[in-house]
């Protein structure tokens, strides 16, 4: 297991030049835009505009604060606020953002489609929840509070922002716990990564 702390992430320029990244985790290590075989991140969205384009890229977007955010794309309108489930659509398509009502953090999962695909789910954590993990790597992240996960032996907290990243052979099944926030206040994404 790889404890990935929110003061530890890389801030970079967004690649339309409209606004800055914030990077959790990357593959290979060190990898540029053009050359990861996964990203995981989060923006600052400040403005309506239109997203970078991501060649053979698969995304999944998802807000984590703000009051939302319209993507238009070349076939539907898709609205994303801090209750709907992440959103997966193509990065090489045209789409085009609109603020709902001022700015909107979000968490951006891609995965480059030559070389693995991936899956996004948000939980809404009220209790202690069991999650079973599929995939060959799996990263958590913690939203709006703090969440205990306990993996075998060992148990880590991860405050707001903070990630886990692990190897799903290693560990299938662990336990969440929010911790020290109300009720029903903290999402966990879990992110699951299968290479092809």
């Amino acid at each position: 297991m790889q404890i990935l702390r929110a003061t530890a992430y890389r801030r970079m320029p967004w690649r339309n030049g409209g606004g800055e990244t914030i990077e959790m985790a990357v593959s290979p290590a060190g990898a540029s835009f053009d050359t990861f075989d996964w990203r995981l991140s989060m923006a600052h969205v400040g403005a309506s505009g239109p997203f970078s384009l991501f060649p053979d890229t698969d995304r999944t977007l998802s807000v984590i604060a703000g009051n939302g955010l319209t993507l238009k794309l070349p076939d539907r309108d898709v609205t994303l606020d801090r209750k709907t489930a992440p959103f997966a659509f193509p990065g090489d398509v045209t789409v085009d953002s609109t603020l709902v009502d001022g700015p909107i953090d979000d968490l951006n999962v891609m995965t480059r489609r030559t070389r693995c695909h991936h899956r996004v789910q948000r939980r809404h954590l009220a209790v202690s929840t069991t999650l079973a993990l599929s995939g060959e790597i799996a990263v958590l992240v913690a939203i709006g509070g703090g969440v205990e996960v306990v993996a075998g032996s060992q148990a880590v907290t991860l405050d707001s922002k903070d990630a886990l990243a692990l190897k799903v052979g290693d560990i299938s099944t662990l336990t969440a716990t929010p911790q020290g926030t109300p009720q029903g206040t903290v999402d966990l994404f879990v992110v699951e990564i299968a290479f092809e």
